[in-house]
């Protein structure tokens, strides 16, 4: 085998290992909040789901709300195409809640095609409000089954372990941030500082129209003090004149 030979076999096959390691990762359903899931808070958050088939779309996702730590507001948004379902289950010990002893919660959520569908290709988010978000946890774990209409389901449920790689279908996981004073998650001190923000740059905008006004008004007085005093001129003017006739 001559050099260039050696070469286009050494180029194949580096070109192969490229391919291989750079082939379509795997995607699997994943949950992330909208800005921030602080411990003690509440807070927004979205499933993600992409479809892993070339031939089938995804039809039905069910998430179990974790039961070692019981959530006492489990609300789904209304995404079109889908009919979300909400089940709930009596817990062992009631949950205090701003005075109030909740004595069941959410343990599935249940989103069934409804016109809708992840096709190939594609994906889906299902945004869900969450809370109160337990204060001795620093994440949260979603196990999930996505159901195709071939009817595959897909098992999201083994738990990724800190230090161990990846397992082959990971649940979703939630981590959580560090509590914050006002116990409303991220979202909530974003838009108080959005306010704050607003009123300043209207007060900025009101003391630049005051700012601007000023020289107005300063050329306005001094055109009418001139105005007094040529009108004052005119009048001692015709005085004059008309005492010159007189003599």
């Amino acid at each position: 085998m001559n050099k260039s030979s050696r070469l286009a076999v050494a180029g194949g096959a580096a070109a192969s290992s490229v391919l291989l390691l750079c082939g379509p990762a795997v995607a699997h359903v994943s949950v992330q909040p909208q800005g921030e899931a602080a411990k003690g808070g509440y807070a927004t958050v979205n499933f993600k789901v992409p479809n892993e088939r070339d031939n089938a779309a995804t039809v039905k996702l069910e998430v179990t709300v974790p039961a070692d730590h019981p959530l006492s507001s489990v609300m789904p948004q209304p995404v079109p195409g889908w009919k979300a379902e909400v089940t709930k289950t009596k817990l062992a010990e009631p949950l205090s809640v701003h005075g109030k002893q909740i004595t069941e919660a959410v343990s599935k959520i249940t989103w069934t095609a409804a016109g809708g569908k992840i096709g190939p290709g594609e994906f889906q988010q299902f945004p869900v409000s969450l809370g109160q978000l337990p204060e001795d946890a620093d994440r949260l774990v979603f196990k999930a089954l996505q159901t195709y209409d071939n009817k595959e389901v897909v098992r999201w449920i083994e738990e990724p372990q800190e230090g161990a790689a990846e397992p082959d279908h990971p649940a979703p996981v939630l981590a959580l941030s560090a509590a914050t004073g006002d116990h409303h998650g991220g979202g909530a001190d974003k838009t108080g500082a959005d306010d704050k923000n607003a009123a300043h740059a209207a007060d900025h905008a009101d003391g630049e129209s005051e700012s601007a006004a000023s020289p107005t008004d300063t050329t306005a007085r001094v055109l009418a003090v001139l105005g007094i005093l040529v009108g004052a001129a005119g009048v001692a003017f015709g005085v004059l004149a008309g005492r010159r006739r007189t003599a």
